[in-house]
């Protein structure tokens, strides 16, 4: 048997002003946008799509915070990026009912989801080490944690 990984991708897209962008998936609640990255996509192309698509917005792509592996069915290989507002208007999508500019200090309180706290954690507080974090969802328990 072949091992199969989903691939997907994040971003913390901080606006000129330091605010954060947030949008509310009907899944998950509040969290950052992106998604799988589709066949043919680079990491970099999939993340701008996700969050144009989810947004309504254009970004620049910058450093990679997080390698994230969710090693229960289906298995799921996530990577975090930071990224820079470029232009557009927030607008919602079928995976976005609200998106929203929020300030930094108020991005944790909103965030319910124990997988996607920790990774926006990492984010906001990105030192330059990049987090490599092992885990499993339902419920979530994280196996290893390793800076690289």
């Amino acid at each position: 048997m072949h091992p199969k990984h989903i691939v997907a991708v994040s971003g913390l897209v901080c606006h000129p002003n330091s605010e954060i962008l947030l949008i509310r998936s009907p899944r998950r609640g509040w969290e950052f946008p992106g998604g799988q990255v589709e066949e043919g996509e680079n990491l970099i192309e999939a993340l701008q799509r996700e969050i144009q698509e989810e947004a309504g917005v254009t970004t620049s792509i910058g450093a990679l915070v997080g390698i994230y592996s969710n090693i229960k069915s289906p298995t799921k290989l996530m990577f975090g990026f930071l990224a820079d507002y470029v232009s557009g208007e927030l607008s919602t999508s079928d995976e976005s009912l609200e998106t929203e500019w929020v300030a930094r200090d108020s991005i944790l309180q909103r965030i319910s989801n124990p997988a996607i706290y920790d990774r926006m954690k990492d984010m906001l507080n990105f030192s330059g080490r990049i987090i490599y974090r092992v885990y499993t969802n339902n419920p979530y328990q994280v196996r290893d944690q390793y800076f690289l």
